[in-house]
């Protein structure tokens, strides 16, 4: 039995859970999420809280039961009180700025870059720092790494985007760039 698996997930006040026709649908304050439930696992909504249970001891039952088990709990976190990725912006003249609904950023490169926010994420822009939330951990992610994927960090002088907290190790230069004369 999984050890994940097995745990119940608790509804918070506010979140309906709907479960119909291999989908569960979750609504709540912060949006309405569905994902498709695999035919070896079944999700039952009993009081407050869901379980995930796997029909057999077949091994695709046994790897999407756990599986299934976090992406409904990410989903029930999610409409509840949401998911957050925090960006770094590290360089000289490299900033960001939010227009309607397109991240306008300015990295070094001959033109600005222009990307579109899907619908359900929102980024914030303080200072250097990007914060990008929505409901869904996994598009929240996506657009996190592709936002620093434009300029990842520099190996050299560590500038680009990098996650906030990220440790960037910095390589040594030419070790004779001084001394040859």
């Amino acid at each position: 039995m999984s050890r994940i698996g097995r745990l119940p997930i608790k509804i918070p006040s506010g979140v309906t859970v709907a479960v119909k026709d291999g989908s569960v649908a979750i609504k709540g304050p912060k949006g309405t999420l569905s994902r498709a439930v695999p035919d070896f696992v079944a999700v039952q909504v009993q009081g407050g809280e869901v379980t995930v249970s796997r029909a057999d001891d077949s091994q695709a039952a046994r790897e999407r039961h756990g599986l299934v088990r976090t992406l409904v709990n990410n989903m029930v976190t999610g409409v509840s009180t949401g998911f957050e990725k925090k960006l770094e912006i590290v360089g000289v003249g490299y900033k960001a700025e939010v227009q309607g609904r397109k991240l306008v950023m300015a990295l070094g490169f001959s033109h600005p870059i222009e990307y579109p926010l899907p619908q359900g994420i929102d980024v914030k822009v303080e200072k250097n720092v990007l914060a990008v939330a929505g409901a869904d951990k996994e598009q929240v992610g996506q657009i996190a790494a592709n936002i620093r994927g434009f300029r990842p960090p520099d190996s050299y002088k560590g500038k680009g985007i990098r996650y906030l907290g990220e440790q960037v190790r910095l390589k040594p230069g030419k070790a004779g760039a001084g001394a040859a004369k």
